[in-house]
């Protein structure tokens, strides 16, 4: 046989490989299909023995081919432990005692721009035949670039997927909110939100039942994003149906506390606040379930007070261990703040909190202020406060005045 007939068949068996390689990602073959055809046209096609391919995974160089490989060798290698020089084309490796590449002859390294991608190992199969590593190295490229692209199009296509989850969440959220709050001379509530993001975990309401009957309440759900809004939302339609059916908070909070245990199985938990008021018996009574507590305000009598009988969290535990109802009589006027723990914990640049104890002193200067004059005095004195601090977590401020 010539030596031109030998390199005519090289060529054509060159040929076919382009072409197997070519096909398959044309053909939008998966990344593991790819990968099998490049390994077994390197095999048939090219004079090749031995093979192993590493490809960039983060900051890992993860094993994806090898094949005749009988030396023990690493499923990954640490990015910073490969290092390549472009100039001396010198491929150094800090492999870990017991790994050796010692059997493998030739190394090709895949660059795109200035990060390698891949390394492809290999030894010929027939020490006297040609290996065209220029052409071999080609292939790899086009091969490691179609993978990576299908990986780039993957994480689109899941951004895009948390993007839909988000806004979804979002307007899930925004439906468990009421839509409009009461200003009349009996009633007056404002609310003051600002979620940490798009999606928070902080949920508050408001249900007039009756001429007599009101009741409002509070909320921080462990989590964020769609689990917590659907969990939210789930607790929400919860609350809505056993108001329509009794009064008895007690009741009620032990039903909630059940119903979160089942769907999350302990693994998540809700910081809940609910406060009845009754207006024929001039009643408030509540329940406090590890939530901050809410400062209430007796505006005949000038004074301030923490509400904090109750239980613990809900969810946590099948059955509350303990439930106290609170309870206070013959109220005449009073206002009551609830808050979530984000109003608290904001910090300034100093890395100082707010603290319950600035918050109950604010409180305590303007006892008897409007809700919506409270409110913006008081953001007002939190932006102050937090000058060149981020936020960290939702913040909810649910202020009600009775009369």
């Amino acid at each position: 046989m010539t030596t031109q007939t030998v390199k005519y068949q090289k060529k054509e068996l060159e040929l076919k490989a382009l072409l197997e390689i070519t096909q398959a990602i044309n053909e939008n073959k998966s990344a593991s299909v790819l990968l099998n055809i490049f390994k077994f046209t390197c095999l048939v096609h090219l004079n090749i023995k031995a093979i192993l391919l590493y490809m960039v995974d983060q900051d890992q160089f993860e094993l994806k081919i090898s094949h005749g490989i009988k030396n023990i060798i690493p499923e990954q290698i640490p990015e910073s432990k490969v290092n390549y020089s472009k100039e001396s084309g010198e491929l150094n490796i800090e492999l870990d005692h017991g790994y050796s590449f010692s059997e493998l002859e030739s190394y090709l390294p895949v660059y795109h721009k200035e990060r390698m991608l891949a390394i492809l190992f290999l030894r010929k199969k027939f020490e006297h035949e040609y290996l065209d590593l220029n052409f071999t190295q080609a292939l790899t490229n086009i091969m490691v670039v179609a993978l990576e692209n299908k990986r780039f199009a993957k994480r689109q296509l899941e951004q895009e997927r948390l993007k839909r989850e988000i806004e979804i969440a979002s307007n899930v959220q925004r439906m468990l909110f009421p839509a409009v709050l009461p200003q009349t001379e009996k009633l007056k509530a404002k609310v003051t939100y600002i979620p940490h993001s798009t999606v928070g975990g902080d949920y508050y309401d408001l249900i007039q039942k009756s001429e007599d009957e009101v009741f409002f309440c509070i909320a921080d759900v462990s989590g964020k994003g769609m689990p917590a809004a659907l969990l939210m939302s789930n607790f929400q339609a919860a609350l809505r149906t056993l108001l329509r059916s009794s009064s008895d908070i007690k009741m009620i909070v032990e039903q909630l506390n059940y119903t979160i245990f089942e769907n999350t199985k302990g693994e998540r938990f809700i910081t809940f606040f609910l406060g009845y008021y009754n207006y024929k018996k001039r009643e408030l009574t509540y329940v406090n379930a590890g939530h901050n507590p809410p400062v209430l305000c007796w505006e005949g009598e000038k004074r301030s007070e923490t509400l904090e009988a109750g239980t613990t969290i809900l969810g946590a535990f099948e059955q509350l261990p303990f439930l106290e109802v609170g309870k206070r009589s013959h109220l005449k006027g009073f206002t009551i703040h609830l808050y979530t723990d984000g109003l608290t914990e904001t910090f300034n640049d100093n890395e100082e909190e707010y603290g319950d104890e600035r918050f109950h002193q604010f409180v305590k200067s303007q006892l008897c202020v409007e809700p919506n004059t409270f409110h913006d005095l008081f953001f007002e004195d939190l932006k102050g406060f937090s000058v060149g601090g981020e936020q960290r977590d939702d913040i909810t401020l649910l202020s009600v005045r009775f009369k």
